[in-house]
């Protein structure tokens, strides 16, 4: 018994002292460098798709027209994924909406803050607690004029050794009292990878 108990007393402090061993290196890298650890999603697609799709709309006449002398309200709806991966499709929409306010020419409304707001609303408005005088009223807000909608999909193969894996990023702009997709753009993105042998 007290061979067993020696045992598992030295086994416990090998196992402490190899983990106390191992090291980990941190470093900072280029957030804009090109990503290629894997054919999955990754940061670079992210951009490449922010990119074009900024690009396309702000280089498209009638929206040169539309923002010529003024600042249109839009709004992101939820871009649907429709691939086989688990993507945070609301990074894409925040970076593409990110680049839309900073060019100077859009205006966006927040539709995912729409629950917050309105309970501060009613705070200030019912809870005694705020000045009526500074009180935000209820009714005054901008409406969006356009919506921002779109798809991302994929296509997958794998053959032998070899992996394929399509992407395709679609967006529009809809005017929201027409019904008239005013601009559309997509962005396709093809990544392979071949699995090596070696080793093997």
């Amino acid at each position: 018994m007290k061979i067993k108990s020696l045992f598992i007393i030295t086994a416990m402090s090998s196992a402490a002292l190899f983990s106390g061993c191992a090291s980990q290196t941190v470093s900072y890298g280029d957030a804009q460098s090109v990503e290629t650890l894997t054919k999955d999603f990754g940061s670079t697609d992210l951009q490449q798709i922010a990119t074009k799709m900024v690009d396309d709309m702000l280089a498209f006449p009638p929206i040169i027209d539309m923002t010529k002398n003024r600042r249109p309200v839009l709004f992101v709806d939820k871009i649907k994924n429709k691939s086989q991966e688990h993507i945070d499709t609301e990074s894409i929409t925040d970076t593409i909406q990110n680049r839309l306010i900073n060019s100077g020419k859009f205006r966006f409304v927040d539709m995912t803050s729409v629950g917050a707001v309105a309970d501060q609303m009613a705070y200030q408005q019912r809870s005694g607690m705020v000045d009526k005088r500074t009180a935000v009223k209820s009714g005054s807000q901008i409406g969006a004029e356009y919506m921002l909608n779109g798809n991302l999909s994929s296509i997958v193969k794998n053959s032998g050794g070899k992996s394929d894996v399509y992407y395709k990023f679609t967006l529009k702009l809809l005017n929201l009292k027409t019904g008239i997709v005013e601009w559309t753009s997509e962005k396709e993105i093809r990544k392979s990878v071949k699995k090596s042998t070696f080793g093997l």
